[in-house]
């Protein structure tokens, strides 16, 4: 049993104690934390009240009258503290808030880096005449490799290289799969106007390839020009002009021998390191960096969408729009993947 003179000291100390912390509550979120900690069903002085029961029954009457008391002093203090914060609180609004100010915007997003991009490269090639088009991404096989010069039994006609789409084959072009390169346009292209083609088709490619330079979706830009008399000094003025515009004036372009289905000659296209303009370094060990492949219209190309080789020629190229993009100066990316991760911190960037 406990006597009347402990419980007495056990509420008045308890009194004490949460008037003393309602005194020093600076917000309405502090007292309200000193009223669960007195007055909730765990409260220290709810506890003590339940403890009345373990003293003589003559003796209840009294606690139980202090207790009372108690409670609503504390109550009471909390109701007076609480109108002093909100008062407060509306005082100190009036004094900061000036209406006249302008608002607080909420924060823009921007498009895309290769968005960016695209925009940009799409600009260079404007300038010289060049028009952007956009094909097909779900397409058949005979736009993609056959018209393309790909023999039957090509790699990359194989189901490791190419995503093919589960639908009925087309008597006439065969397969349907994912485009998995922008070259197809250059057929749909030659098909839908007359030379002279002046064509820049810019579109998602697809390949079953992941890893830290490589993504199953992927964007490319092809470049198509056919007319009389075209050679491969127009190709190499194309690329150097694109070259100065997009990395900067003081970049060159050089061309290497290569092999391609639907080009002859095909090349593949170097451009200088930005970071030691062509002298070498540790990112580019000899001064280049490979940008992507190019070349002469293959003249089986010409054919298979009804065009003489003998009166026409041309020049294509088709580069990476991620690839070109993470070879630009300032931009530093050592994962493709980053540009389509939903890491905000990384895209804020841009």
């Amino acid at each position: 049993m406990l006597s009347l003179n402990v419980m007495e000291e056990e509420l008045i100390g308890i009194k004490n104690t949460a008037l003393s912390f309602i005194l020093e509550a600076e917000d309405l979120e502090t007292l309200e934390d000193v009223k669960l900690q007195f007055l909730g069903r765990s409260g220290k002085l709810t506890l003590t009240i339940k403890d009345i029961t373990k003293i003589p029954p003559e003796q209840r009457k009294e606690v139980g009258i202090l207790a009372n008391e108690v409670k609503q002093t504390i109550e009471d203090a909390i109701k007076s503290k609480s109108e002093s914060l909100k008062h407060k609180t509306k005082t100190v609004l009036r004094k900061k808030i000036d209406v006249t100010n302008p608002a607080i915007l909420p924060p823009l997003g921007h498009l895309h880096l290769v968005t960016q991009a695209i925009e940009e490269i799409s600009g260079i090639f404007e300038k010289i005449g060049f028009t952007r088009v956009r094909y097909p991404e779900v397409e058949w096989d005979w736009y993609a490799f056959t018209a393309l010069n790909f023999p039957p039994d090509h790699p990359a006609r194989d189901d490791w290289e190419t995503f093919f789409v589960k639908s009925a084959p087309s008597p006439k072009y065969g397969p349907m799969i994912l485009t998995p390169h922008t070259s197809s346009g250059q057929i749909r292209e030659m098909q839908r106007v007359e030379p002279p083609v002046r064509m820049l088709n810019i579109a998602k490619c697809y390949r079953r390839q992941s890893d830290v330079s490589h993504t199953a979706m992927f964007h490319q830009f092809e470049t198509l020009v056919i007319d009389e008399n075209i050679s491969i000094s127009h190709l190499k003025g194309v690329l150097d002009y694109f070259a100065k515009s997009y990395f900067g004036e003081n970049r060159k372009t050089r061309i290497r021998p290569y092999h391609f289905q639907f080009t002859e000659p095909s090349f593949e296209v170097d451009v200088t390191c930005g970071v030691c303009n062509g002298k070498g370094c540790r990112l580019c060990k000899e001064g280049w960096l490979e940008m992507g492949g190019a070349g002469m219209v293959h003249p089986n190309v010409l054919k298979a969408v009804g065009l003489d080789p003998e009166k026409y020629t041309g020049f294509a190229s088709g580069w990476g729009v991620e690839r070109v993009l993470m070879m630009k100066d300032g931009i530093e990316i050592d994962d493709l993947r980053l540009l389509y991760s939903n890491n905000l911190e990384f895209l804020k960037q841009f």
